[in-house]
């Protein structure tokens, strides 16, 4: 894979890194040249605007899995975890808090009682619908920085690397 490095006297080169190994070129790993540490700080930046704009204590995850347990009601646990990028083990704990807070219900499937089927309650519904127009405000202001193009382009990015 074709990735930009710095090669020992520091000029960047977009030559894949396994063909400068073989070069004898060293490589360099600057920190802030690299994908992930862009990523990490802008999740960092939306999650603090989340958290303080988001008036329902909800976490990132939480509220992703009540909008698209909206959408999707009755759904299982599982599925709901695959249409909301959470492992097995992450859609349980939410599910789990969601339950604990009264925002959904859930009930052993009637096909299969190993599986949970998932609905929202009034209070889930309620609290869906009070938020997401502040949800709506968060994304905004999350790429507030940049123009109408700018977030076309990002979302259009991301949307390719995911």
């Amino acid at each position: 894979m074709d990735v930009p490095f710095k090669d020992k006297a520091g000029l960047p080169t977009a030559a894949s890194s396994s063909t400068a190994h073989e070069k004898g070129q060293q490589l360099e790993y600057a920190l802030d040249e690299q994908i992930g540490f862009y990523l990490r700080q802008a999740n960092q930046r939306h999650v603090a605007i989340f958290a303080n704009l988001m008036a329902e204590k909800l976490t990132t995850t939480q509220w992703a899995a009540l909008v698209k347990l909206k959408d999707l009601q009755p759904c299982s646990q599982g599925n709901l975890g695959r249409e909301t990028a959470m492992d097995m083990a992450t859609i349980k704990g939410v599910v789990d808090r969601l339950v604990k807070r009264g925002l959904v219900h859930t009930a052993p499937d009637a096909a299969d009682a190993r599986r949970l089927v998932l609905r929202l309650t009034a209070e889930g519904e309620a609290t869906v619908v009070r938020n997401l127009s502040i949800a709506l405000e968060i994304s905004q202001e999350t790429m507030s920085t940049l123009t109408l193009a700018e977030r076309m382009m990002l979302m259009e990015l991301l949307q390719k690397i995911c």
